[in-house]
């Protein structure tokens, strides 16, 4: 019942908490500008369309690496662990995230399994859990080097946006026509003396 699964999720959060799986000091930053995009998920759910409709909007040169997955169910937590690894050791994309949207308590539990969250530890590509909603909670989102609330967030979380880059670079172009200007000024004063 419920009560066993808590149980076992305390003590599998305890045990690898114990072990160092959750430190801070071993969490991954994200890059700024991944050129590829690793995903774990389901080709079907609404996970994935959720994060491709975001990243075309915000980052709409990224690149993505599906791997699909079956995302609960008895077979769901090899494949997933197999999904990240083969991820990683491909060395093809820069960020992974592993995503599936909401579900019962039930549905999410995969996610809880040892064998994810030690394929997420020892990944050297920073890992991205978008798993559920933003009141779910498993185990792959204190091993993860980021937790995202939902799907659509880590797609936030992963890409930048496109329009706050080019405002940034517009800004900066201004600063530096501003600066020139005034060096020409001052240039022209000193030759009129």
């Amino acid at each position: 019942g419920i009560g066993a699964m808590q149980m076992a999720f305390e003590q599998l959060k305890e045990k690898l908490d114990k072990e160092g799986l959750f430190a801070p000091e071993h969490k991954k930053p994200l890059p700024a500008m991944p050129k590829c995009v690793g995903l774990v998920t389901s080709k079907t759910g609404a996970a994935l369309q959720d994060i491709l409709n975001v990243t075309q909007r915000r980052y709409p040169i990224a690149r993505f690496l599906l791997y699909s997955v079956t995302v609960q169910g008895n077979e769901a937590a090899p494949e997933i662990a197999n999904a990240i690894t083969r991820l990683d050791k491909g060395g093809r994309v820069d960020v992974i995230i592993v995503a599936r949207g909401g579900g019962s308590r039930e549905d999410l539990w995969v996610f809880n399994n040892e064998s994810i969250a030690r394929a997420a530890f020892a990944s050297s590509t920073p890992v991205v859990s978008a798993v559920g909603h933003e009141i779910d909670f498993s185990i792959l989102d204190f091993v993860a080097d980021l937790r995202a609330e939902t799907p659509t967030a880590a797609a936030d979380l992963a890409v930048p946006d496109t329009g706050l880059i080019h405002e940034d670079l517009e800004f900066y172009r201004k600063e530096m026509m501003r600066s020139l200007e005034l060096l020409v000024e001052k240039k022209k004063r000193r030759m009129a003396l």
